[in-house]
């Protein structure tokens, strides 16, 4: 099962539910402000399992851009704000989040307008409160602006529309990351193993009197 068809299979808002939406945002505040080209884009090589005509329609989307190069940078911060590298995994751009989000709006086009429009929002509503576009703020006035956004119950009436963009680009975030290798292997999730019988554990057998039979 692809990223895509592991998206489809939970939903957007599962993993974001369980994982991300209680704590509103990571601790952010602690990873150092960095600008980052958005990733280059790497089409997936394992076709197993899959119809051509799936292997067709991905190319297509593939070959296919929908976001700007401001737009990418800008979701590649954000994304970074909502997942960002710490000691045990690297960040949501390093899972190549920004790549998965471009595809996808591609593929689910119903994600198109929400967020361009999103994007769009927030960039007017850095210029009205710093002066400048969100990429260009600097990293203490992005998680001021994010954190206007991000807490649901907390956010000014106003600022509706913003948390509506932030609630999807985090469910499209934490969804990309979680159903990458790196994600996968963040949680500790192995997948089908097969069973491996070693016996009683120790204690029971010790429990039991049984541990030198």
């Amino acid at each position: 099962m692809n990223r895509r068809e592991s998206l489809k299979a939970i939903g957007l808002t599962t993993v974001t539910t369980a994982l991300l939406l209680e704590t509103g945002l990571t601790d952010a505040q602690q990873v150092p402000h960095k600008k980052k080209t958005p990733p280059t884009h790497e089409p997936p090589v394992d076709n197993s399992g899959r119809q051509p005509f799936e292997i067709e329609r991905d190319k297509q989307l593939h070959a296919e851009k929908y976001f700007t190069a401001h737009e990418m940078a800008t979701i590649t911060v954000l994304g970074d704000i909502i997942i960002p590298r710490d000691a045990k995994s690297g960040s949501a751009s390093d899972a190549k989040v920004p790549d998965f989000i471009e595809f996808i709006v591609k593929d689910i086009p119903s994600n198109k307008v929400p967020m361009r429009g999103g994007l769009r929002w927030l960039d007017v509503q850095c210029v009205n409160q710093f002066g400048k576009k969100f990429i260009e703020c600097s990293h203490t006035q992005q998680i001021e602006m994010v954190t206007q956004i991000a807490y649901p119950k907390l956010a000014k009436p106003e600022m509706k529309q913003g948390v509506a963009f932030f609630n999807r680009m985090r469910d499209l975030t934490a969804t990309g990351f979680f159903t990458s290798k790196m994600g996968m292997e963040d949680i500790g999730y192995m997948g089908n193993t097969p069973g491996v019988w070693t016996g009683p554990p120790a204690d029971v057998l010790k429990q039991y009197g049984m541990e030198n039979v």
